[in-house]
């Protein structure tokens, strides 16, 4: 397990997915996550010009947030996504040679899983988190059963139809953290809603504590 990741998530058990977002609004976009409290940002591959966003991203807040890559697949993105500027690296999957890439090239990876077998996999080959996909069809008692198996020390993030209202459940089952795309982040969004919803993300955070 990375300390490094544990101390993010310690300031903040939140990782705001940006899928869609485009490079010329993703700097405004993240300023105004960051001023609600979020230090864990990833714009996913499947985004328009997604390497530029990163890289505006890491060069605006890269002091002050971890900047990452999501949905990626492919070993030869790493480079480039290390390039840009990004320190993390998320998957939707658990290719080992993924995570390998990603450790070789010292960024921190969550890859995700969705059965205790992919999760020591993805373990045995250095993931520093592990991404519990998609959560939508995985409830709390879930988090809290791999909970009984999966070493102490690992992160668990809980990703996929994550609203504020489901927060406090997972995190009584368990649950280190969460990742949360389309109920934050929708293209287009007006960065006052966006702002809107990411104060309910936080409330629901402090009154779970």
């Amino acid at each position: 397990m990375s300390e490094k990741l544990t101390a993010w998530l310690a300031q903040c058990p939140l990782v705001a997915i940006l899928r869609g977002v485009r490079p010329e609004e993703v700097e405004g976009i993240g300023g105004a996550l960051i001023a609600c409290g979020f230090v864990i940002i990833e714009v996913p591959l499947n985004s328009p010009s997604a390497f530029d966003s990163i890289g505006r991203l890491a060069k605006a807040y890269g002091d002050r947030a971890l900047i990452g890559a999501g949905t990626v697949l492919n070993p030869a993105d790493i480079p480039k996504i290390k390039g840009a500027g990004g320190r993390l690296i998320v998957m939707p999957h658990g290719d080992p040679a993924v995570i390998r890439a990603a450790k070789a090239a010292g960024l921190l990876c969550i890859p995700g899983v969705a059965t205790p077998t992919e999760a020591y996999a993805a373990l045995a080959a250095g993931a520093d988190a592990l991404k519990l996909f998609p959560a939508d069809v995985m409830p709390p008692a879930m988090v809290k059963a791999w909970r009984a198996v999966l070493p102490k020390s690992t992160q668990l993030l809980v990703v996929g139809g994550i609203t504020p209202e489901k927060i406090s459940g997972y995190l009584a089952a368990g649950a280190n953290g969460f990742g949360t795309g389309s109920q934050l982040f929708q293209p287009g969004c007006e960065i006052a809603a966006l702002r809107k919803q990411a104060e309910r993300y936080m409330a629901a955070l402090r009154q779970s504590s």
